[in-house]
Order: C-alpha cells, then structure tokens, then sequence
C-alpha cells in the first residue's frame, strides 16, 4: 500500500489535494493511466492526485484524461506549472527537479499557486500538527507587523 498524504500551499493558504498517493523511487506513469505498484495495478479514482519522487521517468503519453502537473524543488517549492497537460501533449521540463506532483486539473488555478510557491507535503496525520504550527507562526507575525508600525 502506498502512502498517502496532503498537500497545503503555505504561501497562497491553500489546500492543493488531502489525498494524494506518495511514490517511491520507481519510475511510474503518470495518474492519467493505470499505475503498477508492488501490489498490483491501481487506478487513480478515490486520490487527489499522486506525488511522484524521485521524479526520473514520468511521462504523459497515453493517458486517459488531462492533469495539472507542478515541478518541486528539493525544498518542495514550485519551479514550474503546467496546466491542463492533455493526453499525449509534450512540454519541456524544467532541470533539475526533485519531486512532482500530480493534481486533478484546475487545482492550480483554484488554488491561486505560483512559481515559488512553497508547499507543505505532509501525512494526513500531520495535517493538525503542522497546521496549528502555521497559525501560530501567522500569528506571531501579525503581532510584529502591529507592534512595528505602533513604534
């Protein structure tokens, strides 16, 4: 079984997919087709979208709908957008890249994201965590932002 996990923008405050698939080191299709993993083949029907890394060997030819594709960093911020890759469409990538991330089409658009975007990529068990961590760090830096311009 894969691992699942959540993908926030922390600088848009978006939610880009609360269940995407993580892969592992094997080159795999993207989410378009059918996906062999160690237990078999899996369509990509009940996921947001699949994270796939180390990236090496992701195409697009031959898949059965159309996906918003983000390039990631190695610090998970967005290097390059491509939106509404349809089947058998070909774009240049962007090198180097670390992981990408695969999403339903018009995620990208609806959750405003941008080159330079960073993202958290975290389990859904860590969705609470580091979210209170975020709010608490908005927080503070609202305090700061009043106390500095009341001096």
């Amino acid at each position: 079984m894969m691992p699942t996990v959540c993908v926030f923008n922390r600088t848009r405050e978006s939610f880009l997919c609360l269940s995407a698939l993580a892969t592992g080191t094997a080159p795999v299709p993207s989410m378009g087709v059918p996906v062999w993993f160690r237990n078999g083949l899996r369509k990509m029907t009940g996921e947001d979208g699949i994270w796939l890394m180390p990236s090496a060997g992701v195409y697009n030819v031959g898949t059965q709908f159309p996906v918003d594709r983000l390039y990631l960093d190695r610090g998970n911020r967005v290097i390059q957008l491509v939106e509404h890759l349809d089947p058998l469409q070909i774009v240049q990538v962007r090198w180097p890249h670390a992981s990408v991330l695969e999403v339903r089409t018009r995620t990208i658009h609806s959750s405003r994201t941008r080159v330079g975007d960073e993202l958290l990529i975290c389990s859904p068990e860590d969705v609470q965590m580091q979210w209170e961590e975020f709010r608490g760090e908005k927080a503070w830096r609202r305090q700061e932002v009043v106390s500095c311009s009341r001096g």
